[in-house]
């Protein structure tokens, strides 16, 4: 007989999903910072600001991949964790702990940031448009080391992402159906099952949270991977504007939406987060007061 225990002690609702949590809660933070205000933003209101000059513009472009992919691979990162909190019970002790999450965490975010450094060479500075060099995008599809470079980081944000979470999600839900019919099956034998189950209410409120996060996620990206496997597996080069305009856009909607769903969810996010806004505050009274 299979029955999960999601215990308090190693990695339910507490320490560990908080530090998967705030990190990715800051990703999201610098999604819309580098990739909604400064990028798109910036270059719809201000064409010809320093935003636009040429290594400016180079460097925003390896922070608004990288933190893309950052936020992106969190939240795989996020749903492994859940998935062996409540799978794999034997294996949940080791790996589901803070020092883990840590590790982690500090690993995805630096290959992110590495893996995006050779996107600085992908632009060209243009002389022709302002007073100072802007970028230009290099003409590097006839080159093949770059196209399989620039097509291999499609494939690594968002597809590999995108099919891992529905993968885990089936698996954690499977396991939860079979776990569950288990689970009241053994206490209606001894108390009817009329008893509110404590067990029961953890696992509710796990499952809650990681579908709210990971099924968010692949909502809001679908357009964004359909674009890709109909524009660049299937060879459809045909102008398709419209869908790439609104798979970005749901794809930053989805940064945005995260926040919220922590801060609906999560009673120790909010604590959190009322902690780190109210803190500067109350240390400048104590200032003023001296």
């Amino acid at each position: 007989m299979t029955i999960i225990i999601l215990s308090r002690g190693s990695c339910g609702l507490s320490r560990c999903t908080g530090r998967y949590l705030m990190s990715m809660a800051v990703a999201d933070l610098l999604v819309i910072i580098f990739c909604v205000i400064l990028d798109y933003l910036g270059s719809l209101h201000f064409p010809f600001s320093f935003l636009r000059h040429y290594y400016v513009c180079s460097l925003n472009s390896i922070m608004n991949a990288a933190v893309v992919d950052s936020s992106v691979w969190l939240t795989v990162a996020f749903t492994l964790d859940r998935f062996i909190a409540i799978c794999c019970q034997k294996f949940k002790a080791r790996y589901c702990t803070e020092r883990t999450a840590s590790w982690v965490i500090l690993t995805l975010c630096t290959v992110s940031y590495l893996r995006n450094i050779p996107r600085f060479f992908t632009y060209e500075p243009d002389h022709t448009r302002a007073p100072f060099p802007v970028c230009r995008l290099r003409n590097l599809c006839t080159k093949t080391p770059w196209a399989a470079y620039l097509w291999s980081g499609t494939i690594f944000t968002p597809l590999i992402p995108y099919v891992s979470i529905l993968l885990l999600n089936t698996l954690t839900v499977r396991h939860i159906l079979i776990a569950s019919r288990a689970r009241k099956a053994f206490r209606s034998q001894g108390n009817d099952g009329k008893q509110v189950d404590p067990e029961m209410e953890n696992r509710r409120r796990s499952i809650i949270l990681l579908f709210a996060i990971s099924g968010n996620f692949i909502v809001l990206w679908m357009t964004r991977v359909v674009d890709f496997v109909f524009q660049e597996m299937l060879l459809n080069l045909s102008s398709m504007s419209a869908l790439v305009e609104v798979g970005e856009m749901l794809m930053y909607l989805n940064s945005c939406t995260n926040t919220c769903i922590y801060a609906f969810t999560q009673a120790k996010f909010r604590e959190e987060m009322k902690r780190v806004v109210t803190r500067p505050i109350h240390r400048l009274q104590a200032f003023l007061k001296a």
